[in-house]
């Protein structure tokens, strides 16, 4: 968007690249009011957390299950100096979708600490996500919980696509735990991962992740 159109329809009061993010939610789940978890110290302000948020709705496709959202890896607010530009900021978001999970008490918070680590982890680094990179957990990905999901590969939101915004583009990036077996195979195989998400979409068209799981 050229600058004199992003200052005829937004003002400085506008969170501009939030309402986008919004915009493409409430299409998936119209009326719904999603859960919303905000950092106590926003990160410009010295907070421990990147992300100024992590939102999450109940979403009974395919079956029941979470669907997370963050809001700070991509330009959330009015800012004239990016608009138009190629990507918002690192150009993409992160979901999630969980299998509800008995020990969590319908309150499945330790994802929104998992959400905000990896965000920590491109904030300090640099180093930003594509479809089909993965990662290590060190661990599981719910800590203290005898679980086989212990890694993370990126795909494309299955129902999410990518947006052009006014201050570039921003894809939806879903995480998806992985066994420490599948882990383990694709780190001697890189180039199996496809591979990988193709077989597991068999099952699981919208890579929900099953803490229950195993390989």
């Amino acid at each position: 968007m050229e600058l004199e159109q992003y200052k005829k329809e937004f003002t400085e009061d506008d969170a501009v690249g939030w309402l986008e993010i919004d915009k493409e939610f409430e299409r998936l789940y119209p009326n719904q009011e999603p859960k919303h978890f905000a950092p106590a110290i926003s990160y410009m302000l010295g907070g421990e957390h990147p992300l100024d948020g992590v939102s999450y709705y109940e979403s009974k496709n395919q079956e029941d299950h979470y669907h997370f959202i963050t809001y700070g890896f991509s330009e959330l607010y009015y800012n004239e100096e990016k608009a138009d530009g190629e990507f918002s900021k690192w150009g993409f978001e992160l979901t999630f979708r969980l299998k509800p999970y008995v020990a969590d008490n319908e309150n499945p918070s330790w994802a929104v600490a998992l959400l905000q680590n990896i965000a920590k982890y491109v904030f300090d680094s640099g180093n930003w996500f594509e479809e089909f990179h993965y990662m290590p957990a060190n661990g599981p990905i719910r800590l203290d919980t005898e679980t086989d999901i212990t890694a993370l590969i990126f795909v494309n939101d299955p129902e999410v696509p990518k947006k052009q915004t006014p201050h570039g583009e921003v894809s939806f990036l879903q995480i998806v735990g992985i066994t420490t077996e599948e882990y383990k195979n694709i780190k001697e195989n890189p180039e199996k991962v496809e591979a990988l998400v193709h077989k597991l979409k068999e099952n699981n068209p919208l890579l929900i992740t099953d803490l229950n799981r195993k390989s």
